[in-house]
């Protein structure tokens, strides 16, 4: 049950893939729901653990709300579009909104001293340390999310 969020084409392919796409009105009180149902969905995929209730909520949560606040200033009349692409080994989410987007490179880094009173760059800051992949559209308007369902390895470098 999709709890009232109008989805677009579903398809599931002989290999397990799922594809479907979410049209969300811009509208900060749709967030929660449209998680949830993403997290269903990928549960529907064996994604299970911190990975899937933290780091997949609060990287897919933080996009949203940039994408409904700064892409399409919540204004009702404008939508943001949500593909999903979930396998057994992976979830990529895009969100792409309406707005005429935005250089991430130029937002600063909330943990640096000069920038911890400053506001805004915590959420781009939160879905980098959370999710696997993270890029940006050349124009700044839709960002890919991927999470893969293991923690990738990471390596020590020695000192």
């Amino acid at each position: 049950m999709n709890r009232g969020l109008p989805t677009e084409e579903t398809r599931r392919g002989s290999s397990g893939r799922t594809e479907f796409v979410l049209q969300l009105p811009s509208d900060l009180r749709m967030i929660e729901a449209a998680v949830s149902y993403l997290v269903g969905r990928c549960r529907a995929h064996a994604f299970r653990g911190s990975r899937l209730s933290l780091n997949f909520r609060v990287g897919v949560t933080e996009a949203l709300a940039n994408a409904v606040l700064y892409g399409s200033r919540e204004d009702p009349a404008k939508y943001v579009r949500v593909e999903v692409c979930i396998d057994s080994s992976r979830v990529e989410v895009c969100v792409r909104d309406p707005g005429p987007g935005f250089d991430p490179d130029a937002v600063p880094d909330p943990t640096l001293p000069e920038n911890r009173q400053r506001p805004g760059g915590r959420g781009l800051f939160l879905i980098r340390q959370l999710m696997d992949e993270v890029e940006f559209s050349e124009r700044g308007n839709a960002i890919r999310l991927v999470l893969l369902r293991e923690a990738p390895t990471r390596r020590m470098v020695p000192r």
